[in-house]
């Protein structure tokens, strides 16, 4: 391309996947280092670009935290309003968050380990604004297994969502060394077995 007075100017062209190989990259290493020990130019050499270009998609690294966790809830929440606006017998609608769960577990690994160990950094309006995500997230698991389980009270069937739930992330700090399907239908039968449980 010319400018008015005929010299050759170059055009930059803005990488559309750039933020997503950020928010890739800062996983990676806050998952390996932790996010305090992470700088921002870090983060851009193991995205391939300079630290200073992050400030254009993100304000600073907490930013970079906050849009990872948000992805994370935000994907979950996505499939639970995805069953809310179908009418599925409760087994199979628990069977399906079952499903998503560890599906995503397994795919996101890195983004589980950071909501387990970096939420602590988070300013307190974003801990709250997760939080509350989270408890809708665990609502929806509760009064579809208090449909299936009618003979639970709502406190037992809390319990035995967060159990279940707990068992299944638990893998994302285990290397397991079983192959994908191997996995996925481990988890998924000790979910179930989880929500089954005949307590005292």
């Amino acid at each position: 391309m010319n400018d008015e007075n005929g010299a050759e100017r170059s055009t930059r062209v803005r990488d559309p996947d750039r933020a997503e190989k950020i928010l890739a990259a800062a996983a990676r290493l806050f998952a390996v280092q932790g996010f305090h020990a992470v700088s921002l130019a870090d983060i851009g050499r193991e995205a391939g670009i300079v630290g200073s270009g992050i400030y254009r998609h993100f304000d600073n690294k907490l930013a970079v935290l906050v849009a990872l966790l948000d992805q994370s809830l935000a994907e979950l929440m996505e499939r639970t309003d995805e069953l809310q606006a179908v009418d599925l017998p409760p087994e199979e609608a628990m069977g399906l968050l079952v499903q998503h769960q560890v599906d995503f577990c397994i795919r996101h690994r890195l983004s589980v380990q950071l909501y387990r160990t970096e939420f602590t950094a988070l300013t307190p309006d974003d801990a709250r604004r997760l939080r509350r995500q989270q408890r809708r997230y665990i609502e929806e698991w509760v009064g579809t297994l208090g449909e299936m389980r009618p003979e639970l009270t709502a406190a037992k069937a809390r319990a035995l969502v967060h159990v279940t739930i707990g068992a299944i992330q638990s893998i994302v700090t285990h290397d397991s060394g079983l192959d994908t399907d191997e996995l996925t239908s481990m988890l998924g039968a000790v979910a179930q077995r989880c929500l089954t449980t005949q307590l005292p």
